[in-house]
């Protein structure tokens, strides 16, 4: 079997999805979801589960878009709200800002920590000669980037702040990737993706990136992991890892006009 591999004589840019693949947030997310939802669901429907629910419904999408994905998974449905909606209110609204402050505060105080074969796949790429970008459909990507101590590694970050500035749809959608890429002036199929969720999965795939690489990692307690790794594949992921300290660079990235 072929060793995982990305080949800088194919793509000389890789796009990082945040969330799990840069920064170890999944646990935090899924964590903030978790209490938000079965507060909602008590009464009404069997509690979130993290290892299901989360990676197949909210992980990767923006808040608002995940409320409404899982909800729509139990068959739910709640009125959008507003924006300055109380935090829990019965809203989509409602329900998003009330995870939001809770994952807000676990990383104010406790930081965020980056995930080390990360840091050293990005040092490799970088030495090779390679551009590399963060992408986040969240609000709080440059906050995480910056608190994880990693944003010297990165020459883009494009985030949900970036979205709602240019009105750009979050994630199956492939915007995010696409801007990233828009950029660093180089086509989808010279770039390659990294992502740990279906959603960025799909829209890496969806958009014809030239590598999609899927991080399946086991730290929200997945005990079906070659099932997710089909699942992954299935989703458009040209290669599933566990992490990426598995993965190797081939070739570098030539200056222009060499």
């Amino acid at each position: 079997m072929n060793e995982p591999a990305i080949d800088l004589s194919t793509v000389s840019v890789v796009v990082f999805d945040t969330d799990g693949v840069v920064t170890d947030t999944a646990r935090g997310h899924a964590a903030a979801w978790k209490h938000v939802f079965d507060a909602f669901l008590r009464g009404r429907s069997a509690p979130f589960d993290i290892r299901d629910d989360y990676l197949r419904h909210v992980g990767g999408r923006t808040r608002l878009d995940g409320v409404r994905a899982f909800l729509a998974s139990r068959g739910l449905q709640l009125p959008e709200g507003a924006p300055d909606d109380e935090p829990g209110a019965p809203t989509v609204h409602g329900l998003g800002r009330a995870k939001d402050r809770l994952f807000v505060d676990q990383v104010d105080e406790y930081g965020v920590a980056a995930f080390p074969s990360t840091v050293a796949l990005l040092h490799e790429l970088r030495h090779r000669g390679a551009r590399t970008a963060a992408v986040s459909a969240g609000m709080h990507g440059r906050k995480l980037i910056t608190s994880a101590a990693v944003t010297h590694l990165f020459d883009v970050l494009v985030d949900g702040d970036d979205a709602a500035l240019l009105n750009l749809p979050g994630l199956p959608d492939p915007a995010l990737f696409l801007e990233a890429a828009r950029r660093l002036a180089v086509p989808p199929p010279r770039t390659a993706v990294v992502a740990a969720a279906l959603p960025g999965v799909e829209a890496a795939r969806k958009a014809g990136f030239g590598l999609v690489v899927a991080v399946g990692r086991p730290e929200l307690g997945d005990e079906r992991a070659d099932e997710r790794g089909e699942e992954l594949r299935e989703h458009g992921a040209d290669v599933v890892v566990a992490d990426l300290g598995e993965l190797t660079v081939r070739g570098r990235v030539l200056p222009w006009g060499t």
